[in-house]
């Protein structure tokens, strides 16, 4: 998207920019098809899957299943050998020796933890500072519980108020000070397109430019863009993703495609930015059950991965 002005107008250094980019954009996309052609030769998979835990929140929330026995649900029902978690389903038994219990049953089903989805901390671009640097302090508690889990990052919201570019400056500062809190054990702090200005890719990468640190990166994920188109919006966000949300809802039953978007187009723009890593599920539709949409979307993972090896 257009670069802009606080005014909210296009300047000169915008339009060289996107001149810039352009360039930029054609070289990547060479190198990330050659790279993703030398994982092949290496026997590797063009991206691995994992499982996030919102794909079972109506279990969660019934006490269907317990969040201490997710990662074994994760490996043993559906084969996946790492997860994302949410924060909502621990909130309150956020301790220590609740945090050694999972960690230990992760390593006993080898199950690798990657992040945690933070909700309901404070907005980290709250207009007042004093506001903001305590949803900061609020994110402490995941960043550690993260590191202790072995995650890479914590997720988190880019919520703020007031006009787009003043939400920008201040998302970007709260986003800042949370990286800041993360360097001390290693752990990324990244941002989804999660609604409000956050579903408008060029906004949110607006916000990490500002936020200038290298420990603050995007969690695209497929489906959260409105009023915004998602493909464009996968595009913007992958050159600093630093993980890849599989957002699904339904499936033709003859073909086993989503019906909301073309996976495929996602998939090429997710590894034609160069990336490897892992893709998770995040299945939150209301036809088939949980188990199923889960099974569904790995499905369809695996087979636009085969597709995309030959």
């Amino acid at each position: 998207m257009m670069s802009m002005n606080v005014d909210g107008n296009m300047d000169r250094r915008g339009v060289l920019g996107l001149m810039g980019a352009g360039l930029v954009a054609a070289v990547a996309g060479a190198s990330a098809r050659a790279a993703g052609r030398e994982r092949m030769m290496a026997d590797e998979p063009l991206f691995k899957i994992s499982l996030a835990q919102w794909s079972l929140h109506k279990m969660l929330y019934a006490n269907e299943l317990d969040h201490l026995d997710f990662p074994k649900t994760a490996k043993r029902e559906f084969g996946i050998d790492a997860v994302e978690y949410v924060n909502a389903f621990f909130k309150e038994k956020q301790s220590a020796a609740y945090i050694a219990e999972l960690k230990k049953r992760c390593d006993g089903e080898g199950v690798a933890s990657l992040l945690i989805m933070c909700d309901g901390e404070g907005a980290i671009g709250d207009p007042d500072e004093t506001k903001r640097k305590q949803a900061v302090e609020n994110h402490r508690k995941w960043v550690d519980a993260a590191a202790a889990l072995g995650c890479h990052s914590i997720r988190v919201n880019a919520q703020s108020e007031g006009e787009p570019a003043e939400q920008m400056k201040l998302a970007a500062d709260g986003l800042r000070r949370l990286c800041e809190v993360g360097d001390a054990s290693g752990i990324n702090v990244i941002v989804e397109n999660h609604g409000g200005l956050s579903s408008h890719g060029d906004w949110l990468m607006g916000v990490m430019k500002l936020a200038d640190h290298p420990r603050a990166g995007t969690l695209p994920d497929f489906g959260n863009f409105y009023e915004y188109d998602r493909y464009q919006g996968v595009k913007d966000l992958m050159p600093l993703a630093k993980g890849v949300s599989a957002k699904s809802y339904d499936f033709d039953d003859a073909t086993g495609d989503e019906t909301k978007m073309d996976y495929r187009r996602i998939i090429k723009l997710v590894l034609d930015a160069g990336y490897h890593g892992r893709i998770g599920i995040e299945y939150e539709g209301s036809r088939l059950s949980e188990f199923e949409g889960v099974r569904r979307t790995k499905a369809l993972l695996e087979k636009i991965r085969g597709e995309m090896s030959k």
